[in-house]
């Protein structure tokens, strides 16, 4: 990381618990729109939004699929991580847990959580702070 805004960059996405430096150095590399997208493009981007499949009057299931393979994969690990160590992303995760979700389901919801507050700090240029960020849904 020679660059100062890709430097940037990695301290901002590094603050937040459960995201190291291999997951700020995936998403920096394989997601340069990190910061510019809103919420619904950068989880289309990486895979994480629903998509039906659907074909006439027949109505099939929401899945999430595609997207960005690498990315994927390194939120998939911080997820992991989060559900651990970020007090947020532990109480959203456990919470879904008691509704009765799947441990995939909710760790995929975790992913897609994790990865709107990336993108907002780097959008806003702030470091984590547990404060401004809600565990609420």
């Amino acid at each position: 990381m020679e660059s100062p805004i890709w430097k940037e960059r990695e301290e901002l996405l590094t603050s937040v618990p459960g995201a190291g430096k291999k997951t700020a150095q995936a998403l920096i590399a394989e997601l340069p729109e990190l910061g510019e997208a809103n919420r619904e493009e950068i989880a289309k981007l990486v895979g994480l939004a629903p998509l039906n499949r659907d074909s006439g009057t027949y109505r099939g299931k929401r899945t999430t699929w595609g997207g960005r393979t690498a990315v994927r994969s390194s939120l998939y690990m911080a997820a992991l991580s989060a559900t651990r160590f970020n007090d947020k992303i532990s109480a959203f995760y456990h919470r879904l847990m008691d509704r009765g979700k799947a441990q995939k389901v909710a760790l995929v919801a975790a992913m897609r959580k994790l990865l709107v507050m990336l993108n907002t700090m780097v959008k806003n240029g702030t470091k984590w702070n547990p404060d401004l960020h809600t565990s609420s849904s």
